[in-house]
């Protein structure tokens, strides 16, 4: 018997996985490389005391260079085609409350948070070779040194509540506000994980389901 199906994902936020253009990662990467370098800038943008994670840097994206290297209207852009998709409603507004970024090395992580606002986002511009391996022979467990993992509710029958993603280059990805997630360490590499993000609000109407 031959059974036809489709599979229905209709409980549960929606995570929607964009790719950065590959210009977009250039200049945001050459930016970035530039506010390391410069230690007076580094310092004036740190984010370090604000943000959750136990890093070596995460510093603030200034909004004029947002906007004129076209990362403010890509993700502008992605947060409208999201909502829509998911909710079929056409926003007008979109205010970026913040973009930051985290350059994060071995042994580094992010704890579980979550962010303000209505709308957010992750993305990965520069990764290591390797993010390593278990400490011992482990050949059927899964290593997860240097994910990201999306958090929702509980495990329940059908129904996951963790979703992890292998980093790389140039993905994004958009979710809800209140959607909890955590960065694991990784071993065994010198080199940087460096990431990207954003809060943001849209139209109350919108946002507001009731």
């Amino acid at each position: 018997m031959e059974i036809q199906y489709k599979n229905l994902k209709i409980f549960g936020p929606a995570v929607m996985k964009v790719k950065i253009p590959d210009e977009i990662t250039k200049k945001l990467n050459d930016y970035i490389d530039e506010v390391v370098k410069d230690e007076g800038k580094s310092k004036n943008l740190n984010l370090g005391e604000s943000l959750a994670g136990d890093v070596t840097q995460e510093f603030f994206l200034e909004n004029d260079f947002a906007k004129s290297c076209g990362w403010l209207d890509f993700i502008a852009n992605c947060t409208k085609i999201f909502i829509e998709l998911n909710e079929g409603k056409k926003i007008k507004n979109f205010n970026l409350m913040r973009s930051w970024v985290v350059r994060q090395f071995q042994n580094e992580y992010n704890p579980v948070h979550w962010h303000s606002g209505h709308i957010s986002g992750a993305g990965f511009l520069k990764l290591p070779e390797t993010f390593g391996k278990h400490t011992q022979d482990k050949q059927n467990k899964q290593y997860h040194g240097g994910k990201l993992e999306l958090i929702h509710g509980t495990r329940q029958f059908l129904s996951e509540s963790v979703f992890k993603i292998t980093p790389e280059v140039g993905d994004f990805y958009l979710f809800p506000h209140y959607m909890m997630h955590t960065v694991y360490p990784f071993k065994s590499t010198k080199e940087e994980r460096r990431s990207i993000s954003f809060n943001a609000k849209v139209d109350d109407e919108a946002f507001n389901v009731y």
